[in-house]
């Protein structure tokens, strides 16, 4: 049926303005699918607020199903972040307590090694202090058993001096010049404190000794000195080789109405300086002190103080007669 066409406007009053027309409704805006959707979800099982959130209807057993898995889902996780912060936590406490530890047994190691340092220190200073008086010592008793040495040498020239004078007055004049000579030059040494010397002058000394007593001996006394130039300056303890010559000579060659050979050797070996001093005198069998004088005990001592068990005093016979004594001490060189 066709639809009646609208009436007119009735005419304004006059003076009247008439009212304006009504402006035309606004079209309604088109649904999207997921809008339409949750329009159609919300009028089924629930109800849609205007702006668009859907408020679903459950039954009351499947809604407290879900909030029970929501609240247990919670606690875990809160759970979760409780453990990981304890065992941080105990991560950090751990490490805390492993460096205190460490910083105390560095601290108690620093302790630790300044006491063992200054015990250390003490106990060196100890040893020197110990060994310097030891060395002292030593030394002390070696210049008291050079003492003894020196005045039987002087004892024992000057009897041949007196000896000559009783039996050849310009030979005893002569023999007493050149003692002055000896005197002058072995007296500096003598007054020496220093407990080694070296084997050029022990040999110079010996040397100008057997020219002394080759003067009152004369053909007696035949004397053969080998020692090479390059051991001149080897080390060896003073008036020691001058104690060898003349326990030699006293103790053999002298109680020999013919006489005999000294001989004084030196070579190195192993490390070791060797000096031999041999005669063909009477040998052990006639000798009065039979090697074991107060000359060969006073070697012994010194050779033992001075280089221990390094060095050794051998006395040997001789062939076909006399006497060897072999003195071994350590090779160094001095000026």
């Amino acid at each position: 049926v066709p639809t009646p066409p609208p009436a007119p406007p009735a005419p304004a009053a006059e003076g009247v303005p008439a009212p304006a027309p009504a402006a035309p409704a606004a079209p309604a805006a088109p649904m999207g699918p997921k809008a339409d959707k949750r329009a159609k979800l919300g009028s089924k099982h629930g109800t849609q607020t205007q702006d668009g959130e859907v408020h679903i209807d459950l039954p009351a057993e499947i809604s407290e199903q879900l909030s029970n898995a929501i609240e247990q889902s919670v606690e875990e996780k809160a759970e979760e972040k409780v453990t990981q912060y304890h065992r941080q936590a105990s991560t950090w406490f751990k490490s805390f307590v492993y460096l205190l530890l460490l910083a105390l047994l560095g601290t108690k190691a620093l302790v630790g090694g300044k006491k063992r340092a200054e015990l250390q220190s003490a106990t060196a200073v100890e040893v020197a202090e110990r060994e310097s008086m030891q060395r002292q010592l030593s030394e002390a008793k070696m210049q008291m058993m050079q003492a003894q040495v020196e005045p039987h040498f002087l004892f024992n020239t000057l009897a041949s001096v007196e000896y000559l004078i009783e039996t050849d007055a310009p030979r005893a004049a002569a023999m007493q010049r050149s003692l002055i000579q000896y005197l002058r030059a072995v007296l500096p040494q003598m007054r020496d404190n220093t407990v080694i010397s070296n084997l050029g002058r022990e040999t110079d000394m010996v040397r100008a000794y057997l020219n002394l007593l080759k003067m009152r001996m004369e053909d007696r006394l035949t004397v053969d000195i080998q020692l090479a130039d390059g051991l001149r300056t080897a080390a060896f303890p003073p008036m020691m080789l001058q104690s060898l010559v003349e326990n030699a000579i006293k103790h053999g060659i002298e109680c020999k109405p013919e006489g005999g050979t000294l001989r004084v050797f030196a070579d190195v070996a192993n490390g070791k300086l060797r000096v031999i001093v041999s005669d063909n005198g009477v040998g052990f069998g006639v000798m009065p002190s039979n090697g074991t004088g107060t000359g060969l005990t006073n070697i012994r001592e010194r050779l033992k103080m001075l280089f221990g068990e390094a060095a050794t005093l051998h006395i040997g016979a001789n062939e076909p007669t006399g006497v060897v004594a072999t003195v071994e001490v350590p090779y160094q060189v001095v000026k």
